[in-house]
């Protein structure tokens, strides 16, 4: 057994390797690190949160007494918790870090934790890395584990029940425009796809004076049979309830509500890393805020080209929001984002939110009083057509080992006959084209498949990327 955390933590299928010792070790060394860590060696405070999964209130009681038993106290949530919303109560606090059970957007045998560090964001690899090590010492010595028993703890205040929703909720409303929503009447049809965006997200739109077509606002452990993830695939519910209703927008969140998903007004899916373009535009319109843009690298040159047109300058980062949440910290950010439906922006937390996201699309069509499809439109001829798409290729193995050894050795020189201008390997292997279109692909560590990501200024264009993307990979 090996503890590995990928991009944002450690995840694993619920009995098998995700068990209760398991759990129980990752704690102790997440304590281990929070306690040798001179940042936090002082802070006595961990925030622990779940989501809607099987058995994960559970998995954070058992966490809770870990955390007790360290000396430390556990502030650990009374329900299940959106993961951005963990990540505003740890810098509220000024907690030593949290720790958050979910699998985010996976399929519903998985489950997982995801720490965040004092600086609320997805915790670095030199912090996972320090964690991984001392996670291999407590496999070998499960008995150094130190806990205490759930009840005892709770009796000596080392576990206090916190809810964190109104702060958070409150956070949300000086940052969204919800007078703005009001004027406009809105109605608009919300997925929560049984997660944690349930009395959230509604809950905001409601106040804002939104008519709301609900979906899937109570908990189930198999999320209807389908993975929480709001992509085009697993919101045929909420694409069908747009058009039949009428509706404005649909709006959906993940597992752990740190991820969105948008319909616009004709039952369209628009492309996260489109909504992000869109979101940076209206952003400078009306905040005029100073930063950089950041964007993971297989997510679209759109965002490029709207921050070219406000004068931006965009950071582009590897795969996994922790790289973002760091420039937010560092440098100051203005929005960032990446392709999987992720973002934040200036002054919020450095983590994914879902229900922010999706409020601020709804904030958007209200100021400028146009559907969604229109304001893209619009975009579009100032800066230019991207259309973008992302294919999943299942491949042997064998095929795997092969493909990442000719990539890397023998890279391409041309890609559906357009000279290949530039190779960028900061995360996977990204080909810019010479006609400024480009095609990426990165090889999963944990299973036999191929992420292919492609970009061009039109459909035909696109296609033949993506057919040339299938011959190079088979």
């Amino acid at each position: 057994m090996e503890i590995k955390f990928g991009t944002s933590g450690w995840r694993g299928i619920i009995s098998d390797e995700f068990t209760f010792e398991n759990v129980e070790i990752v704690t102790q060394a997440i304590c281990d690190y929070i306690k040798q860590t001179p940042d936090t060696s002082h802070r006595r405070q961990v925030v622990v949160g779940y989501d809607t999964r099987f058995f994960s209130e559970k998995f954070a009681e058992v966490t809770a007494a870990v955390i007790a038993g360290n000396g430390l106290q556990a502030l650990l949530s009374k329900r299940d918790v959106p993961t951005p919303t963990i990540a505003f109560e740890i810098l509220r606090r000024q907690a030593a870090g949290g720790i958050n059970f979910t699998a985010s957007h996976n399929p519903a045998q998985y489950n997982g934790i995801k720490f965040s560090p004092a600086w609320g964001g997805p915790a670095l690899p030199e912090t996972t890395s320090i964690i991984e090590k001392s996670c291999q010492k407590y496999l070998q010595q499960p008995h150094l584990v130190k806990k205490m028993k759930f009840t005892a703890a709770l009796k000596e205040r080392l576990i206090l029940m916190i809810d964190p929703r109104p702060q958070y909720l409150k956070r949300l409303r000086s940052i969204v425009d919800l007078p703005a929503i009001r004027k406009a009447r809105l109605k608009i049809a919300v997925d929560v796809l049984y997660g944690t965006g349930r009395e959230y997200l509604d809950e905001l739109l409601k106040e804002a004076g939104v008519k709301i077509h609900l979906l899937h606002n109570w908990r189930d452990v198999l999320f209807g049979g389908r993975p929480p993830e709001p992509s085009y695939e697993n919101i045929p519910e909420l694409v069908s309830i747009v058009k039949k209703e009428k509706c404005h927008l649909g709006l959906g969140t993940d597992g752990d509500a740190d991820r969105f998903g948008i319909i616009d007004e004709k039952g369209n899916y628009i492309q996260p890393g489109h909504v992000i373009a869109l979101l940076l535009d209206h952003l400078q319109k009306t905040r005029k805020w100073q930063g950089v843009v950041a964007r993971s690298v297989m997510t679209t040159n759109f965002i490029d080209a709207v921050a070219r047109k406000h004068g931006v300058t965009v950071r582009e980062t590897p795969v996994g929001f922790k790289y973002i949440g760091d420039i937010l910290v560092k440098e100051g950010l203005i929005i960032g984002g990446e392709e999987s439906g992720g973002l934040t922006i200036h002054g919020h937390v450095p983590e994914k939110d879902g229900v922010l996201a999706c409020l601020l699309v709804a904030e958007m069509i209200a100021c400028r009083k146009k559907p969604l499809s229109r304001i893209l439109a619009d975009l579009y001829k100032e800066v230019g057509m991207f259309l973008f798409e992302r294919v999943n290729f299942h491949v042997t193995t064998d095929r795997m080992a092969e493909l990442k050894q000719t990539l890397k050795n023998d890279p391409p020189g041309h890609i559906a006959g357009i000279k290949v201008q530039k190779i960028v390997t900061l995360d996977g292997f990204k080909f810019i084209l010479e006609d400024g279109s480009w095609v990426g692909l990165r090889l999963s560590g944990t299973e036999p498949v191929v992420r292919y990501y492609a970009e061009a200024n039109s459909q035909a264009k696109l296609q033949k990327l993506i057919n040339a993307g299938k011959k190079l990979v088979s």
